[in-house]
């Protein structure tokens, strides 16, 4: 039984990890401080469970880092305006989410910097797309993965969330399988995040 769930640790992985999402999304006041203990817990397990690749040069992992958060700001802001265009009522939402969890602080900055987006990068990308590797071959693993990530924000009652995430797991999935460097995937994402959060918000 060890052996067999040793084995296949996204059963109980996925769960928590959802588990612990929701708890985080549950009570705003404490967002912030719920978000950073889950996102310690699963940049724990990642660690412990994953094996973390870094094959490229710290100069290439900042401009593929760059490249690729301007990417993915460029296809989530078509992709908002799109929704817009065609009505479905994604401004509003967009509008709330952004409000109630933009970081409001230096504090929450630096959470976000040193906890949040690290401990999303390590546990979704370095560890649950390479366990499903196991079952399905990469082009499969990808998108799976970034279904899942997707799907966390849906527990935060944001479902464009989902496709935002889905979109930017691709991205960040297929990166990391071409170039093998987490450290380009954290800086993509952190860049991301100030863009949306802080330079240009939808």
């Amino acid at each position: 039984m060890l052996r067999f769930l040793m084995k296949h640790k996204l059963l109980y992985m996925l769960p928590i990890a959802y588990g612990l999402y929701n708890l985080a999304f549950k009570d705003i006041s404490i967002f912030w401080y719920m978000y950073t203990f889950a996102l310690l817990i699963l940049m724990s397990a990642a660690v412990l469970f994953g094996e973390i690749q870094e094959e490229m040069r710290t100069w290439k992992s900042f401009a593929y880092g760059i490249a690729a958060a301007i990417a993915m700001y460029l296809i989530l802001f078509a992709g908002y305006h799109l929704l817009q265009m065609l009505g479905v009522g994604s401004a509003s939402s967009t509008a709330d989410f952004l409000a109630i969890f933009t970081p409001a602080s230096v504090w929450h900055l630096l959470l976000l910097m040193f906890i949040v987006v690290p401990g999303e990068e390590l546990f979704w990308r370095g560890f649950v797309q390479q366990q499903l590797k196991q079952y399905v071959p990469a082009s499969i693993a990808i998108p799976v993965a970034s279904v899942l990530f997707g799907l966390t924000l849906w527990l935060a009652d944001f479902w464009p969330g989902i496709f935002a995430g889905t979109a930017v797991g691709l991205v960040l999935g297929y990166l990391y399988e071409k170039k093998k460097s987490m450290p380009a995937l954290i800086i993509a994402h952190l860049i991301l995040m100030l863009l949306i959060f802080i330079v240009f918000p939808f």
